[in-house]
């Protein structure tokens, strides 16, 4: 099942998604005509890894690492579906990464590998928005709007062995499955698991192929992965 958050005139609704449409006990709603999608969790942080794919590593010149590399996004950096990605003021390279992610479904803390799939509510999508010419990975990563989430939650898939791919304007930029990852979802949460606390709604992204190019205002972004859908965002001028 695919699950999605939409906020109309009487509140936030949560429930089942198809085709545009968000069906809960009571109701149905029309993504646009009756609200607008929301992020399908609010995390109180992105956790994110780093350095997941071979290919990424060849193409940046990276050793592998003996171990997962990981940052954190804040909660003020996750914007729905649909939602333009703003264009920092501070950066003049820009770029992209269609990562999947999980989506804890409750605390939890300190798991083995054969345990993590127990903890987790669903899969989604996020653009890992990436400010290229700063410094260093907090002021590249962690800004308004650097992590572009949804645009649904679905709580059925096997991450294993998932296709996904990255267009920009229509042109393909990333294909890969995630059976290419260096380390596993399950082997990744646990890891993690053993020096944070998740809290419920938290989100874990693990990490993108290469992704050649850079974006610039006005341009389409649509990253799908197989089970979940489709993220698209527009990118949005600099706010001077």
């Amino acid at each position: 099942m695919r699950v999605a958050r939409l906020r109309t005139a009487d509140g936030v609704v949560e429930g089942e998604y198809e085709n545009g449409v968000v069906t809960t006990e009571d109701d149905s709603y029309t993504v646009d005509d009756d609200g607008d999608l929301l992020p399908p969790c609010a995390p109180s942080a992105v956790y994110c890894i780093g350095r997941n794919y071979a290919k990424n590593l060849e193409q940046k010149g990276y050793d592998r690492p003996a171990q997962p590399t990981f940052f954190i996004k804040p909660p003020v950096s996750v914007i729905p579906h649909g939602t333009p990605i703003p264009y920092p003021t501070f950066s003049e390279e820009l770029t992209y990464a269609g990562e999947l992610v999980a989506v804890l479904d409750e605390t939890c803390h300190d798991f083995s590998p054969d345990e993590a799939a127990d903890h987790v509510r669903g899969y989604t999508i996020m653009n890992d928005v990436d400010a290229l010419d700063q410094p260093d990975l907090p002021s590249r990563k962690a800004f308004d709007g650097s992590g572009p989430l949804g645009p649904c939650l679905a709580t059925d898939v096997d991450p294993t062995d998932l296709e996904m791919y990255t267009e920009i304007n229509g042109e393909r930029r990333q294909e890969a499955t995630t059976d290419l990852m260096l380390w596993d979802v399950y082997e990744l949460l646990s890891f993690l698991s053993e020096r944070f606390t998740f809290q419920p709604g938290d989100a874990v992204a693990f990490g993108s192929p290469g992704n050649p190019g850079t974006i610039e205002p006005g341009d389409e972004i649509e990253m799908y992965y197989e089970g979940i859908g489709t993220l698209r965002n527009t990118v949005a001028p600099p706010r001077r």
